[in-house]
């Protein structure tokens, strides 16, 4: 099911493929992983699209409505999921930015964080997850401090947006006071 967050702005999760709750620090909470739908002001945009087949005709029917290019873009490399067969099905193109989107790195194993301008959304992969708590969290898979600091350090530049979502790939959303919300992460 595809659920709307903002107009022209939703979310789908599934089932992490490659989850091993015994090599993880996160509970079966964070299992599910999400994927998001953007419909931008030039293109349609899937962001880490993992497809069940069951959902595969809805998203057919998003593309169609849409009538917008596709753009697929991917936050961090072992997020490919879904996205080679999404960008064949549609004639997408792969990791282009089009209008309204803008990328930052978040110096975390080549991981970007997207800005998605008109819901003024933040999009991450893994450096901040949902804390289960209705907050945020960093990452916790860090082998050492300096890593974690690097990441941390990267990401506040992004507290001078005027973030209103935050929308990690695991763990909940944050649907109101983002900035406010990853400003508290980034301090803990």
């Amino acid at each position: 099911m595809i659920d709307e967050l903002r107009p022209g702005l939703k979310r789908w999760t599934g089932p992490h493929p490659d989850w091993k709750p015994e090599e993880d620090e996160l509970d079966e909470s964070y299992r599910p992983v999400a994927s998001l739908l953007y419909r931008g002001p030039e293109a349609l945009v899937l962001v880490d699209p993992l497809v069940p087949d069951e959902l595969w005709p809805a998203l057919d029917r998003e593309v169609a409505e849409a009538a917008l290019p596709v753009v697929v873009l991917t936050t961090i490399h072992w997020h490919s999921r879904s996205r080679d067969a999404v960008v064949e099905r549609y004639a997408a193109e792969l990791d282009r930015l089009p209008d309204g989107v803008r990328s930052f790195p978040a110096e975390r194993q080549q991981e970007q964080v997207l800005w998605l301008e008109e819901p003024r959304a933040l999009v991450f992969g893994d450096a901040v997850l949902g804390d289960q708590s209705g907050g945020l969290r960093v990452c916790p898979w860090f082998k050492f401090d300096h890593e974690r600091a690097r990441t941390v350090e990267a990401l506040r530049p992004l507290l001078e947006l005027p973030v209103d979502l935050v929308l990690p790939a695991h763990g909940n959303v944050v649907l109101s006071d983002g900035r406010e919300a990853l400003a508290r992460a980034l301090e803990a």
